[in-house]
């Protein structure tokens, strides 16, 4: 007859222990990975709310929220992405395009305008359900085969309206960028909406959970029974599918579908938001906090440069030198300097 193991017996209180060290080294992770970019967004907020008697304002604080709206639901997905060891560079050209679709099944087809926007959003996730197939089946890199979608989607914008905006969209789909509860616009709680779903989606469900051990290690992933390229081809689809949703939102807001709408400098902004928020390109690190704090960097940023009268041309190259300080500051290299100096001192 087995003798039971004592609640305080050595070998319960060494698996105790071994659980307790390994929940209090993922909590550090996790803390090393988000420490840079928060301690960052509060010495700019801080910095600015100096500089600039404005910056505080609620009536800015706000419109920096409505200004990345979109760019947040972009980097949504683009998070998932990239937790998949992938990247989409589409997903800005896909904004443009799949309302460009909404406008033109509307204005030149004469569709119901509610059909018409079913349509935008099956098209964007139609192209990231291309871009899927065409990395899980076609074994084309993502960087090569979203870029190449991205070429396609870009020149289709142009090819269906000549280069000419659209107008004369329905008066309530720009209503919808107006309207404000507790003076907030509702596209701020769309992508707030996005980004707890996704959250919750990637810390509680098996599927989300997978995400990072495909990234992590694509074929371990495969041989532990994990459907690789049926999650390649759902995270991509999804990806577009949330594009075509900032394409809604940009035509509200501008209420017309402009050909140049999803130009590169959005592309360029999601995925700062995502690597300044300690997502590694590498695949298999990142969360939607962290993209969502970086998406708050880089909406202070820009807001704070313009109350400074910095010119717009110079704004890249500081969103620039932060995604470097970003990714420094994960530690790895403050860590390499001071083994460095542990073995010059022996």
């Amino acid at each position: 007859m087995a003798t039971p193991v004592k609640a305080d017996s050595p070998a319960n209180t060494g698996t105790m222990a071994t659980t307790s060290a390994i929940r209090v080294a993922q909590v550090k992770s996790k803390l090393k990975i988000l420490s840079g970019p928060l301690i960052g967004l509060i010495l700019l907020i801080v910095v600015l709310s100096f500089l600039s008697p404005v910056f505080l304002t609620p009536n800015n604080l706000v419109n920096i929220l409505v200004q990345v709206s979109y760019i947040g639901i972009m980097a949504a997905g683009a998070t998932l992405v990239i937790i998949l060891g992938g990247i989409d560079l589409s997903v800005a050209a896909v904004l443009g395009f799949s309302f460009m679709v909404v406008a033109v099944t509307y204005q030149n087809l004469g569709w119901p305008f509610w059909l018409s926007i079913l349509v935008g959003l099956a098209v964007g996730a139609g192209i990231g359900l291309v871009n899927g197939i065409l990395i899980a089946y076609g074994n084309i890199q993502p960087f090569i085969a979203t870029l190449a979608t991205m070429f396609a989607a870009t020149g289709l914008s142009l090819y269906l309206t000549n280069g000419t905006p659209i107008l004369g969209l329905p008066d309530w789909f720009q209503g919808l960028s107006q309207i404000r509860w507790l003076g907030i616009s509702l596209q701020v709680y769309l992508m707030i909406a996005v980004f707890v779903i996704a959250g919750l989606w990637l810390r509680f469900r098996p599927a989300g959970r997978s995400l990072y051990a495909i990234g992590s290690n694509e074929e371990v992933a495969r041989l532990s029974g994990i459907r690789v390229k049926a999650m390649q081809l759902r995270v991509y689809a999804l990806a577009g599918f949330l594009a075509a949703v900032a394409g809604l939102v940009v035509g509200a807001r501008l209420n017309a579908a402009q050909p140049s709408a999803g130009n590169s400098s959005d592309l360029l902004a999601v995925i700062a938001a995502v690597v300044i928020g300690g997502a590694s390109l590498a695949g298999g690190v990142g969360s939607m906090w962290g993209t969502f704090v970086g998406l708050l960097i880089i909406g202070v940023l820009n807001n704070g440069l313009t109350l400074l009268n910095v010119s717009p041309h110079l704004q890249p190259v500081v969103i620039g030198a932060v995604i470097i300080l970003a990714v420094l500051s994960d530690g790895r290299l403050f860590s390499m300097f001071r083994r460095g100096r542990g073995t010059d001192a022996h």
